[in-house]
């Protein structure tokens, strides 16, 4: 190949190489200044990538405290049921009024529900409902006249749900036919 044919490059190679000129203390323009710039560019760099490391352990640090500490919500919300439920024991030993007890639980079972029910899980509907094997889990089959096969007829627990996942199927009894 000809050293004179274009090559498509963008560079003219006819055009004269330029030396740098000296200036009159003998120093190449700026010379003391690239070798400064090229300094101050490392030094940038050392400290991105150490800021970049340093981000790097916050954000991991951070995440495993995420994970560890993650029910402590949920956890904050119990502790009253609990103490609904320690109170509950306490008045059993000295009443006997069965009644206010049982109106007791009915409020501690409540307040179960809701802050069930504030974290996302959430009661799986059952009752007359078709059996479904995704949320449902059937414990006996029974003949009711008048209701179809497959229908739930009876819940023995019910069952829930956290978001769209299911935490825990419900124990329910389903029709069956004749």
């Amino acid at each position: 190949m000809n050293p004179r044919e274009n090559t498509g490059d963008d560079e003219d190679l006819d055009a004269p190489f330029e030396q740098p000129v000296e200036n009159a203390a003998g120093e190449l323009p700026g010379g003391d200044s690239y070798a400064r710039q090229l300094r101050d560019a490392e030094d940038r760099i050392l400290r991105a990538q150490a800021e970049l490391e340093n981000f790097r352990k916050r954000s991991r640090r951070e995440y495993e405290d995420a994970i560890r500490y993650r029910e402590i919500d949920l956890l904050r919300d119990l502790l009253p049921v609990l103490d609904t439920v320690r109170r509950a024991i306490d008045a059993s030993e000295t009443t006997a009024d069965v009644d206010s007890l049982r109106s007791g639980f009915r409020m501690t079972a409540q307040q179960l529900e809701k802050v069930l029910d504030t974290h996302g899980c959430k009661t799986i509907e059952t009752e007359g409902k078709p059996f479904d094997p995704t949320v449902h889990d059937a414990l006996l089959q029974q003949v009711v006249p008048g209701v179809p096969a497959g229908t739930v007829v009876g819940v023995a627990s019910k069952g829930y749900r956290l978001h769209d996942r299911v935490v825990r199927p419900a124990q329910v009894i389903v029709s069956k036919e004749e």
